[in-house]
């Protein structure tokens, strides 16, 4: 079994939560879509202009700590996996883009960022490809783990697609 990271339930309750849910943010309609919003928006502010390999260390990083936040929001708020803790969207969705950085100055970049948004809450509702046996594991790791696992297959998706559309 999978544990939580400990450090998180020193943190304040307000805070946990508030970083799960991203503010108000998870209260709202469509919660796990806002959270891919505002990961996107992470992505322009943290990653864009990174190279593949420090956006791949960045978010690894930013994961384990999804992972302990949502953990211990789940205990917080007594629910497993609720809808409203979407950390964990806001983390994977800046996966979806890795390696895709070089064609930032491309003109049709934002139809690229369209793309893999649409994809990712495709993969991420519907959960296809053994991604759904990943919401079993306990705690933050499972809240965040199915959601990781969707951004690698968008990922690996976008840029086998982006090559070859855009050469």
């Amino acid at each position: 079994m999978i544990k939580n990271p400990r450090w998180a339930r020193y943190w304040p309750n307000k805070v946990v939560v508030n970083l799960a849910t991203i503010g108000s943010l998870g209260s709202l309609k469509a919660p796990g879509t806002w959270g891919s919003v505002m990961g996107l928006v992470f992505y322009a502010v943290f990653t864009s202009h990174l190279s593949a390999f420090s956006s791949v260390l960045l978010l690894a990083a930013a994961s384990y700590f999804a992972i302990g936040i949502c953990g211990e929001a789940e205990k917080r708020l007594k629910k497993v996996d609720p809808g409203e803790i979407i950390l964990d969207e806001f983390v994977a969705m800046p996966i979806c883009l890795i390696g895709l950085n070089g064609f930032g100055s491309h003109p049709m970049f934002g139809w690229i960022i369209l793309a893999a948004f649409v994809l990712f809450r495709f993969f991420d509702i519907l959960k296809p490809l053994g991604i759904k046996k990943l919401q079993r594991y306990h705690g933050g790791f499972g809240v965040v783990a199915d959601d990781v696992a969707a951004a690698l297959v968008v990922c690996v998706i976008m840029n086998v697609g982006v090559r070859i559309w855009l050469g």
